[in-house]
């Protein structure tokens, strides 16, 4: 029996039974975390690999968000901001801080207008609404490949058919042009463009980079056509390519950034923050009944403080290097190209990602796919040296024996 007092097929067929179909599961039952470690319901221990999509990039359970969560319960869990709240106010100031260090000052000021919620998702749609609400303009551009969210704004900035197609029409003014093509962003940016909305690194498209030379000429035209640069940093935020965030290696200093996944320690939250020269919305303009409550605030916080004090994002990009390094080396006949920053990294493949996925689950090993071909490595920053190199090891034995 499980915790949750349910035999193993029942679990299965509960969740078959009332699940929405949405999401395709493994056949395996999930139960406990513990670090870079996942368990499931009949003790068989995974090297997690995906850090859930992304959000665990301290780990399972660690001890210091489990800490400051417990200690939050006994205060308040939710409020909204219809009130101000001690922990809300720290984590503005403490986020805002971070930001302010890794993006610094353009001409609309500082990142330190935070509009926050439950996710990356809405942390986009609120980017969006503000965009068009401060330019008094509706256009959109983002790129082929991204992946922004699955409501109908983020939904519409997404560039993949198999997402949009079921949901069609989806929001007017959206437009997609290739990444790293500033020829297309410059023909599709008018005088109708609130905003362009670009990932440094594009995780579910398969690990692009954007370059240098690109966000730079992004930014440009941005400026001298009055739209604003939007950057999400949901995937690839606080540490997981090796950087505070991605756009530090660009050196993108975006008019808005979007923040989700990580952010929250574990504890559902996002953000759109934007530079303090432009403003706020109107009140009653948008809002989040649980969007900043106390009790993901206290999460977050405690997440910032363990990535700055036990510098993580260093340590991801030595850990990432190393990986990168011999997976770029090794000669798997199967493997297309390598990519990748830190420890978010992209291998594509010469056939379909998933019978690797199944062998490395069978094997003990929790991984990802971004699209089709490409297997997607993103282990906790926290993760065991050791712990890593046995599962890069078991992915190598895989890949050669094809």
């Amino acid at each position: 029996m499980t915790e949750a007092g349910l035999r193993a097929d029942e679990v299965v067929r509960l969740e078959d039974l009332h699940g929405s179909g949405g999401v395709g599961r493994r056949p395996v039952t999930i139960v406990r975390g513990d670090g870079a470690r996942l368990f499931d319901d009949a003790g068989h221990e995974y090297l997690d690999l995906a850090s859930a999509h992304g959000w665990a990039n301290l780990g399972h359970g660690h001890p210091e968000i489990l800490e400051a969560i417990h200690a939050q319960t006994d205060r308040l869990i939710a409020h909204t901001e219809s009130s101000y709240n001690d922990q809300r106010a720290a984590w503005f100031g403490e986020l805002a801080a971070v930001l302010r260090e890794a993006f610094g000052e353009n001409d609309h000021g500082v990142l330190s207008r935070i509009s926050p919620s439950n996710s990356g998702t809405e942390a986009v749609e609120a980017a969006l609404k503000f965009a068009r609400v401060s330019t008094g303009r509706s256009g959109v551009v983002a790129f082929t490949r991204a992946f922004h969210g699955r409501t109908f704004g983020a939904l519409s900035a997404t560039a993949t058919a198999r997402y949009r197609a079921p949901f069609e029409p989806l929001v007017p003014g959206f437009t997609h042009v290739p990444l790293n093509d500033l020829a297309a962003l410059d023909g599709a940016i008018s005088d109708t463009t609130a905003a362009v909305l670009v990932e440094i690194v594009q995780g579910e498209g398969g690990v692009h980079e954007a370059q240098a030379d690109f966000v730079a000429g992004a930014q440009r035209l941005c400026r001298e056509r009055g739209a604003l640069f939007i950057v999400d940093e949901i995937q690839t935020g606080f540490g997981r390519t090796g950087r505070w965030f991605a756009s530090q290696w660009v050196d993108a200093k975006p008019d808005i950034v979007t923040l989700g996944k990580a952010l929250g320690g574990g504890i559902p939250m996002g953000a759109a923050v934007w530079r303090d020269r432009l403003g706020g919305f109107e009140v009653g303009a948008h809002g989040s009944t649980f969007g900043g409550n106390p009790l993901a605030c206290a999460a977050s916080r405690a997440m910032l403080r363990v990535l700055r004090r036990d510098d993580l994002p260093a340590r991801a990009d030595r850990l990432g290097a190393r990986l990168l390094g011999r997976l770029r080396t090794s000669g798997a006949p199967g493997v297309r190209e390598v990519r990748g920053r830190g420890l978010m990294i992209g291998i594509e493949l010469k056939q379909a990602a998933t019978p690797v996925l199944k062998a490395l689950t069978a094997r003990g090993v929790w991984a990802l796919p971004a699209g089709r071909t490409v297997l997607r490595l993103m282990p906790p920053l926290t993760i065991d040296e050791p712990d890593l190199d046995r599962a890069g090891d078991i992915l190598l034995e895989i890949l050669h024996d094809g």
